[in-house]
C-alpha cells in the first residue's frame, strides 16, 4: 500500500521529487518504492525524461485507477477497523482568488470545527489548469466560475450563479449616464490575469465593436479594485468581490449588463468514486455556498 500510494502521487504530479516533498520522503525512498513497485508488477510505470520529468507509461496508465480504488478502500478499512465515525482524511481542492477569499470562508471554518480529521488543502489555480489538475487526479475536487457547465473527462454540480459587476469611481465619466459598447471599448480597463473566465468573455465582448482592447492587468482582484477606487479605469468583477465597496460608496456600479452568466460549479474526474470525507464537502459546499449566495 505504501508503494501505491507513492506511485499515486507521483502519477498525479508527474515528479517524483514534488512527491517526495508532499509525502515527506527523501527522493531516494521514493524512486526506491517505485522501483520495488515495478519489480513487483514486472512492468515499467514511468518513462524517466530530461530535467527530471516523468510521464506514465501505458501500463502505469492503467493502474492509475486500480491504485486510487486500493487506496480508497484501505482509508474505508482503516476508518472501520478503528471504530471512529468521524470522517478523516486529505483532500485538495483546487480554486481561485474570488471563491477562495470570499465564498469559502464559511466553508472552511465548519470543517475546520466540526470535522477536524479532514485535512484541507488548497491550491490556487483557474480554469484550463484546474481541470488538468482534476483529470490527472493531482486536485480531489476543483471549484469553476465559468459560462460551461459541462466539462470533458468530469463530473460538476453548479453552486450558483455568480452575478457581476462593471465598477469604477464614483466619479468615472461613465458612473450615473447611459453608454453603448464602444464607449465602454473606449475607457482605461483593468483586469485580473488572462484565462480567467469573466475577464476573458469580457474581453471577447469588447471585441465585438471591432475596437482595439487593451487592458491594464493586475495581478490579484484586491489590486485591480483599488486600482478602480483610484480612478484608474473601469473593471468586470464578481459582484461578491465588490460587495463592501460598493456598500461604503469607494465603488459604483456602472449601468451595463453582461451578455452571458457565469457559475461555480464544484467539479472531479468522471467515474471516480469519492472517498467519504470528500463527499461530505461536496454535500456542505452546495449547502453553505448556494445558501450564502442566496442571502447576498
Amino acid at each position: 500500500m505504501r508503494q501505491l500510494r507513492t506511485f499515486h502521487r507521483a502519477a498525479a504530479l508527474l515528479s517524483f521529487s514534488r512527491a517526495a516533498a508532499e509525502l515527506n520522503y527523501a527522493q531516494s525512498s521514493v524512486t526506491g518504492q517505485i522501483k520495488g513497485l515495478e519489480n513487483a508488477l514486472g512492468v515499467a510505470l514511468f518513462e524517466r525524461l530530461s530535467g527530471r520529468k516523468v510521464r506514465l507509461t501505458p501500463a502505469g496508465w492503467r493502474l492509475m485507477p486500480y491504485a486510487e480504488r486500493l487506496l480508497l478502500l484501505a482509508d474505508e478499512a482503516r476508518n472501520a477497523a478503528s471504530g471512529s465515525p468521524e470522517p478523516s482524511g486529505r483532500l485538495v481542492i483546487g480554486t481561485m482568488e474570488s471563491i477562495a477569499t470570499y465564498r469559502m470562508p464559511p466553508l472552511l471554518e465548519f470543517f475546520h470545527h466540526r470535522y477536524p480529521r479532514v485535512r484541507l488543502s488548497l491550491r490556487t489555480t483557474i480554469g484550463d489548469e484546474t481541470r488538468q489538475a482534476l483529470r490527472q487526479g493531482t486536485y480531489d475536487l476543483g471549484f469553476l466560475m465559468e459560462e460551461a457547465t459541462e466539462h470533458p473527462g468530469l463530473e460538476s454540480v453548479v453552486l450558483c450563479e455568480e452575478p457581476l459587476a462593471l465598477v469604477a469611481a464614483p466619479r468615472h465619466a461613465l458612473a450615473g449616464r447611459e453608454f453603448g459598447i464602444t464607449d465602454l471599448v473606449r475607457q482605461s480597463l483593468l483586469a485580473t490575469e488572462p484565462g480567467c473566465a469573466y475577464r476573458d468573455l469580457f474581453e471577447r465582448e469588447l471585441k465585438s465593436s471591432g475596437e482595439p482592447v487593451d487592458f491594464m492587468e493586475f495581478g490579484t482582484i484586491e489590486a485591480t479594485k483599488r486600482a478602480a477606487a483610484a480612478g484608474l479605469g473601469v473593471s468586470l468583477l464578481p459582484e461578491v468581490t465588490v460587495a463592501a465597496e460598493l456598500a461604503q460608496g469607494s465603488l459604483v456600479r456602472l449601468p451595463w449588463q453582461p451578455p452571458f452568466t457565469l457559475r461555480t460549479q464544484l467539479a472531479w474526474r468522471a467515474g471516480k468514486r469519492l472517498p467519504a470525507h470528500v463527499r461530505l464537502f461536496l454535500e456542505q459546499a452546495r449547502k453553505l455556498v448556494s445558501e450564502e449566495a442566496g442571502q447576498a
